[in-house]
């Protein structure tokens, strides 16, 4: 098989009409549900970005639903020893991150609607310490916002695998909104936002539908 832009296109448009289509449309409407959630909820969701940074998703989500209540604490040892007992392998870093970003817990409903597009995203990645623009644009995935990929070495390897761009040295700002725009075209020719395509790519890359 020849693996290129069309072989991709074909792939995620023959998804579409299966099961998987239909579980990634479930998905999304839930992420839309979070635009009318309260600040606490909104940090709780925010948290769970700080967890996922170079670490397992699935094991965040079970940590955020099992102790997520931890986030609120005062106590960075609180958070630690949830997030250690949870085998989480930046327990120290990841519990000082959640307590920094605890100042701005009630400022988040405010900020969503206050500020837009890429104001929106550098806001989140300049004042939530841990988030950079991958784990701020899938914060803003996961609560309802559809027009910014997450860019992880997952995505990267099906886009260099399909010889749609060539594998980064270093993923900054700059190579970080490039390689987007052009996700944002294979969004276009595939009839699909950057939300819904980056959970088609992601389950093409591992099998699963996550969050």
């Amino acid at each position: 098989m020849t693996y290129d832009l069309e072989a991709l296109i074909q792939k995620i448009q023959h998804l579409k009409k299966t099961d998987i289509g239909g579980k990634i449309n479930s998905r999304i409407k839930e992420f839309e549900s979070f635009k009318k959630s309260t600040n606490n909820e909104l940090f709780s969701e925010l948290c769970f970005c700080i967890l996922t940074a170079n670490f397992n998703a699935e094991r965040s989500i079970k940590i955020q639903n099992e102790v997520g209540q931890c986030f609120f604490s005062n106590s960075k040892e609180e958070i630690q020893k949830n997030l250690q007992n949870y085998g989480h392998r930046f327990a120290n870093k990841r519990s000082e991150y959640i307590i920094e970003s605890q100042k701005c817990k009630n400022q988040l409903n405010n900020v969503l609607n206050s500020l837009k597009g890429e104001n929106l995203r550098k806001w989140i990645a300049d004042n939530i310490k841990g988030l950079g623009y991958k784990e701020a644009s899938h914060f803003l995935r996961n609560i309802g916002y559809e027009d910014y990929a997450i860019i992880d070495f997952h995505i990267i390897d099906i886009l260099e695998r399909y010889d749609i761009i060539n594998r980064p040295k270093s993923l900054t700002k700059k190579k970080y909104i490039e390689i987007e725009k052009t996700l944002r075209n294979i969004a276009k020719k595939v009839d699909l936002n950057l939300a819904e395509l980056d959970l088609y790519l992601w389950y093409l890359e591992t099998g699963k539908i996550l969050k």
